[in-house]
């Protein structure tokens, strides 16, 4: 698993969290899972034109299956906050839920700056030092948007 439920020590105490999810670590499973897809769904690379222009295509099966010290720690810390917005949405215990509601809303905007998605469309992506997907051929008919030209010429014969 990309992230456990012990590394959540840098964003909640664990009495914090042991009274929210009352000892139940399968909601810190599930809320740290949720988080995993949400972040993965803005790394992901979509099938429309916009992702072949040169933007980062991060291969997202090899950011997600590092372990350890390999991980990125950025990212690690973007789960985090997602995952803590995820199981506060349960309780409250001494934890602020602005600071919490905070801390998710700066990781959902700079992950939609990494991803160029919202009101960052139109800005160059952030570009994080991840492993990256090869550029699809360009030059490939099967990659371009439109094609030009015309028909064989008609001639009437009279």
């Amino acid at each position: 698993m990309y992230l456990t439920t012990e590394e959540l020590k840098s964003v909640a105490y664990q009495y914090q969290l042991s009274e929210i999810t009352e000892d139940d670590n399968s909601i810190c499973e599930m809320a740290i899972n949720s988080a995993i897809e949400q972040v993965k769904s803005y790394l992901t690379p979509g099938d429309t034109k916009r992702y072949s222009d040169g933007r980062p295509r991060y291969d997202v099966e090899t950011i997600f299956a590092q372990v350890g010290d390999a991980r990125s720690p950025l990212l690690l810390e973007l789960i985090k906050s997602v995952a803590l917005f995820y199981i506060m949405r349960l309780a409250n215990v001494d934890i602020i839920n602005q600071k919490a509601q905070d801390a998710y809303d700066r990781a959902i905007d700079y992950l939609e700056k990494v991803a160029a998605v919202g009101k960052y469309s139109d800005a160059p992506p952030l570009k994080l030092s991840l492993p990256l997907l090869p550029s699809p051929d360009i030059e490939s008919d099967a990659s371009l948007a439109f094609r030009s030209g015309s028909r064989e010429k008609f001639n009437h014969d009279f």
